[in-house]
């Protein structure tokens, strides 16, 4: 490997760090309450989430945390269990039955933390009533396969699921909630995190409607009737069931930017952050810095030579007539 490359890496790294749970947890958690504190989480992230919580906070403890298969941390009081990512099985259906249990088992003077990072939407994944895993199974394979942004297919999970589209919220009533959340979407919307599990939603039965239409996807039939039933709609802003809720974002994919330019602009170099939200096919975020980095060489445009060219947000990669591929949180580096 030679030596552009491990600074690349090392800048990666340097991406990385800001946004894990060690560093951007410990500073926002809440004291406890007189009842019960109770943890619930999901996503990639959650586990660590939890044992660093674990490891600041000061009397009783419990709670249940789901991750993606192969990232469990040990926690000695929150059970952590693992499931599919990024397509639904049924293990995170048993994960989030038991967690719709445990949140209904709060009461007034009851605390719930809910962890929420990437990948949660789709580990958190107990199908509304009339819906199958299966049915769950079908929509996400068909949104993955043809290129739907993280926007599109949360719209779409959200009215098709029991817990998320602040359903897990409706179930923690009458308890506090604090929302810590790691973002890995574009625009860092509360909503979209996971598919916003402990926030009311602003989208709609009809946004999840039209994304299938957008992407010709007509089946499974349980879902459309699902869909175009308006007592199925997700909770909304607004109602009072939200008055004892709080949300904080620890972690989101521009402070990770802002971490690797200031290693860049120590080692010397002329940095620009293309943005943090980018969207669209992989191939074509790199064109973008392809074509950049040549304007920089050539004409000395935007900026001057050694440059650093970042970027963040949201890529997909789809592999024609496979049916595989989506969405993915990228950092994008570039050295000249």
């Amino acid at each position: 490997m030679d030596s552009a490359s491990r600074f690349l890496i090392s800048l990666f790294e340097q991406a990385v760090k800001s946004a894990q749970p060690r560093y951007c947890l410990p500073g926002h958690l809440p004291p406890p309450a007189k009842g019960r504190n109770v943890v619930l989480g999901a996503g990639k992230a959650s586990a660590e989430m939890a044992k660093v919580l674990e490891n600041h906070w000061q009397g009783p403890l419990e709670g249940l945390v789901v991750t993606r298969y192969g990232h469990r941390v040990a926690c000695e009081t929150i059970e952590i269990l693992e499931a599919g990512h990024p397509v639904p099985d049924e293990s995170g259906v048993d994960a989030s039955r038991k967690m719709l249990e445990l949140a209904r088992s709060l009461g007034p003077g009851d605390q719930a933390i809910c962890l929420i990072s990437g990948g949660g939407s789709a580990l958190l994944t107990l199908p509304a009533e009339g819906l199958s895993l299966e049915d769950k199974q079908s929509v996400t394979n068909s949104l993955l396969g043809c290129g739907a942004t993280i926007h599109q297919i949360n719209a779409v999970r959200k009215h098709l699921s029991a817990i998320k589209g602040g359903r897990l919220a409706e179930a923690c009533a009458p308890a506090s909630i604090l929302t810590l959340a790691i973002s890995d979407v574009p625009r860092d919307d509360p909503e979209v995190i996971g598919s916003g599990p402990s926030v009311p939603d602003p989208s709609t039965l009809g946004d999840a409607l039209n994304v299938l239409q957008h992407f010709d996807i007509h089946e499974p039939e349980s879902v459309i009737r699902h869909l175009q039933q308006p007592s199925n709609e997700t909770p909304k802003p607004g109602g009072p069931s939200w008055e004892h809720c709080r949300y904080q974002l620890i972690a989101k994919p521009q402070q990770s930017l802002d971490a690797a330019a200031e290693a860049g602009r120590k080692a010397g170099l002329n940095v620009i952050i293309l943005g943090d939200s980018l969207e669209g096919e992989a191939r074509e975020t790199a064109i973008v810095h392809a074509g950049i980095a040549r304007q920089v060489l050539r004409h000395r445009q935007p900026l001057l030579p050694p440059a650093l060219i970042l970027s963040g947000g949201e890529t997909s990669v789809t592999l024609k007539g496979t049916g595989k591929g989506g969405p993915n949180t990228e950092f994008i580096l570039s050295l000249l």
